[in-house]
């Protein structure tokens, strides 16, 4: 492999294996199983006997996650609701990454908005609403199925005085604001009626099962899509903290800061009945899968699994030191086995505050930045690409999944008049890599597993 074509291919192909990896449908048949009667899930075996079953999937990988656990239980399944975004779950148009096609019988579908809530995001709580409460009084079984992204495609305000808009409002200032997830969570459980287990909480009666596709660090399963079924983590943030930390309150609607400051103490659950939820899918099966197929590429390959959820400037900083390490160990202790090519794998998603009115998301912004920071160090070295995507196909604002860059990069931007930092500034990197070519376009993938940094260096 000695041509930056074939680096950038290679790169594609690693990102491509890594989502094949993480295809919800799988990932369900994987964990559930039914003979007769007898349900089994991950460790946990259930005789359902003749009671009902529902399904509520929520996220951007509802679709796969419903239709195979509805291909799964067949007749079993009595009925189940679907808050997804991605149009057909995901089977977007793609020659290269292989997508199943998504049908249903038994699950009404609605598609939510993302990454603020629309109409329809109402409608499917109203009427999960209606399921749960159906399901309470039959003492069903009820699957919560949770993926990324879920916690704008269901949401019900927690009093009437909030709007739709003021809902809107407020996420769109709290996904801008840098906060970090398990933050920006911590708010919106204090205004919303479905998230923090308030959705599950309707059905008491009821066994409850959590099929969890994760989009978030590792143990925080709990603040996927919010947790609709699961209470918060007991180490989560105070919502009035983070408002204040981030200087939120001014951007926030009234209505949504009164809710905050009054939000009620969790009651502890009085529940006796099951209650388990299970992580299918999460960024390490991302990362092993990429690190795989780097390998039989003949990379030498590292996981670099600390680089993670870092401010974007800090994070691109750390991946160029930590590869120009890598590089540095694989010519002091040669591998017979290995090329003359190093691979440094990482996942997360770094936070990447907004600060212009552009098209973009931080996998396109990281790509831009080591770009401009790999022109000034590592010009010299004809042999170095990365790509940096979002396993759910779009990052930000924009319709990608990410960029591809190589030392040419910022070259041939400044021989066609582009100013890379004025990108930057106006959070615009997708637009940049629109006029070079070099979007890593997939199309809504059906999954969610957070970011994946893909870097190719020489030695």
């Amino acid at each position: 492999m000695t041509n930056l074509t074939q680096l950038r291919l290679a790169a594609r192909e690693i990102f491509e294996a890594a989502l094949r990896a993480v295809d919800p449908s799988a990932a369900v048949r994987r964990a559930v199983c039914l003979e007769r009667s007898r349900l089994s899930i991950c460790d946990t075996a259930i005789d359902i006997g003749n009671r009902p079953v529902y399904s509520i999937a929520i996220g951007k990988a509802a679709g796969k996650m419903a239709s195979a656990l509805e291909e799964i239980l067949g007749d079993r399944l009595t009925a189940g609701i679907i808050a997804s975004n991605a149009p057909r779950f995901g089977a977007a148009n793609s020659d290269r990454i292989e997508r199943t096609q998504v049908n249903t019988l038994r699950h009404t579908v609605f598609h939510g908005g993302h990454p603020e809530p629309n109409e329809q995001s109402l409608a499917a709580a109203q009427a999960c609403f209606d399921l749960l409460d159906r399901a309470n009084a039959e003492h069903a079984l009820v699957f919560f199925l949770i993926s990324g992204g879920g916690s704008a495609m269901i949401e019900w305000p927690i009093n009437e005085d909030i709007t739709l808009a003021d809902l809107r409002t407020a996420n769109k200032a709290l996904v801008n604001s840098g906060a970090s997830i398990g933050e920006i969570n911590a708010v919106r459980r204090a205004f919303s009626s479905v998230k923090g287990g308030r959705l599950a909480a309707r059905a008491p009666n009821c066994d409850q099962v959590t099929l969890i596709v994760s989009d978030v660090p590792v143990d925080e399963e709990r603040n996927v899509a919010s947790g609709p079924s699961l209470a918060p983590p007991a180490y989560a943030p105070d919502a009035r903290e983070v408002i204040a930390r981030y200087n939120l309150a001014y951007q926030l609607p009234a209505t949504i800061v009164r809710a905050v400051e009054s939000e009620p103490k969790p009651s502890a659950e009085a529940s006796r009945a099951l209650r388990r939820h299970f992580v299918l899918l999460d960024n390490r099966w991302a990362l092993e899968a990429a690190a795989e197929a780097a390998r039989q590429h003949g990379f030498v390959t590292e996981i670099s699994s600390e680089i993670s959820d870092q401010l974007i400037t800090e994070g691109c900083s750390e991946l160029l030191e930590r590869l120009t390490q890598l590089q540095e160990q694989v010519v002091k202790v040669p591998n017979e086995n290995a090329g003359e090519l190093v691979c440094l794998i990482s996942g997360g998603e770094f936070a990447c505050p907004v600060r212009g009115d552009g098209i973009g998301g931080r996998n396109l912004e990281t790509a831009l930045r080591l770009a401009l920071a790999t022109n000034l160090s590592l010009s010299d070295n004809e042999h170095f690409g990365a790509l940096c995507a979002g396993t759910d196909g779009i990052d930000g604002n924009s319709p990608a999944a990410g960029a591809i860059i190589d030392v040419t990069t910022i070259v041939r931007a400044k021989a066609i008049g582009l100013d890379p930092e004025d990108f930057l500034e106006r959070s615009d990197s997708y637009s940049f890599f629109v006029a070079l070519g070099d979007v890593a376009a997939t199309g809504p993938t059906g999954t969610n597993v957070r970011d994946l940094r893909i870097l190719l260096a020489g030695l």
